[in-house]
């Protein structure tokens, strides 16, 4: 079939049955006969066929709701965002409904379908670690649901995004570094498929070029973003021949992790190596050393989210305006020797 969306009509007209027949296979109802039930299941999973709050005549409802699905809901982080989105989305007699794939895609994708069966209009997503199948998104872009991505997006979708400019914040550190007197300088990277981990990479590449330093495989290494990922990466760089003056991660997080286990080593901060994070999170300011680290415009990212999602509604089909937001360097104790 085409990528149209699929109806009950569809399903009963190519079995020869009635639509009230389709529907009450769907829903596994005792008067349908299993085989029947299994056959109708069976072609109904063929056409990728989604029931009601797909359809497009509900979806011209309005339900003044907005699904927005994060990676979790515990840091300043993502708050922040979430406060941005839900400030432009009643000053539009919106409300929005949150759910947090905590980082697992599976989770992600029940997220969707959870959303849709509460009849939301469309998505504001920050995609998991884990998401690097996008079926669930593309089925909803091709049944015209409004969608956009933030900050971690699916960049193999034309849809409207959000995202800080990762290449140039992450050159600033690189930057600061030398000027603070760093020659060996070490990246904790995230999981490869993820725009954040990629755009982040290049600026560390592109910055150490400019610095007229070589690069060293054995400085960039890769964690999955756990707190215990990032320890077993920051352990990774300490037991090189040859040990990094500065570090920096992905995110705080992992950020965290590196300068609880650079301390676990008996080496000093930023005396022995310094150390930089990305994302600003609250207790950047409140850990000894304070953390220097990159400060995304969060609350705005959500601003800015909110306000392509309302253009999304207006414009229809075929909007995909990308915006790509400045982040500065907040400088701190943990960089300063």
């Amino acid at each position: 079939m085409s990528k149209r969306h699929i109806s009950l009509k569809d399903l009963a007209n190519e079995l020869k049955v009635s639509i009230s027949t389709v529907s009450r296979a769907l829903k596994n109802h005792p008067d349908i006969s299993p085989e029947l039930t299994l056959k109708i299941q069976k072609l109904a999973a063929d056409w990728n066929y989604t029931p009601n709050p797909l359809a497009m005549g509900l979806l011209r409802q309005q339900t003044k709701m907005i699904g927005v699905i994060v990676p979790d809901i515990v840091t300043h982080f993502y708050a922040s965002i979430i406060s941005g989105i839900e400030e432009v989305a009643k000053q539009h007699g919106y409300y929005i409904v949150i759910a947090s794939s905590n980082e697992s895609l599976q989770k992600e994708i029940e997220s969707v379908e959870n959303l849709l069966k509460s009849r939301v209009e469309g998505f504001i997503v920050c995609l998991s670690q884990e998401t690097n199948k996008y079926d669930h998104f593309e089925k909803l872009n091709s049944n015209e649901i409004p969608l956009v991505f933030f900050d971690r997006i699916c960049e193999s979708l034309d849809v409207p995004s959000v995202v800080v400019d990762g290449v140039e914040a992450t050159k600033k550190i690189t930057r600061h570094f030398y000027e603070n007197g760093c020659k060996r300088i070490a990246y904790i990277s995230g999981p490869e498929h993820l725009n954040i981990s990629k755009n982040r990479k290049v600026g560390y590449l592109e910055g150490l070029k400019e610095c007229g330093l070589k690069f060293d495989p054995q400085f960039l290494v890769t964690c999955n973003l756990s707190t215990k990922d990032a320890t077993r990466a920051t352990r990774q760089l300490l037991t090189n021949k040859i040990l990094p003056d500065a570090i920096f991660g992905l995110n705080d997080t992992i950020a965290f992790a590196a300068m609880k286990e650079i301390k676990n080593q008996g080496l000093k901060i930023p005396d022995d190596i310094a150390l930089v994070g990305f994302t600003d999170e609250f207790h950047s300011t409140v850990v000894e050393p304070s953390l220097t680290s990159v400060t995304h415009p969060t609350f705005k990212m959500g601003q800015e989210a909110a306000n392509l999602f309302f253009k999304c509604i207006r414009n229809g089909k075929g909007f995909s305006e990308k915006i790509e937001l400045k982040a500065d360097l907040i400088i701190r104790e943990s960089t300063l020797k």
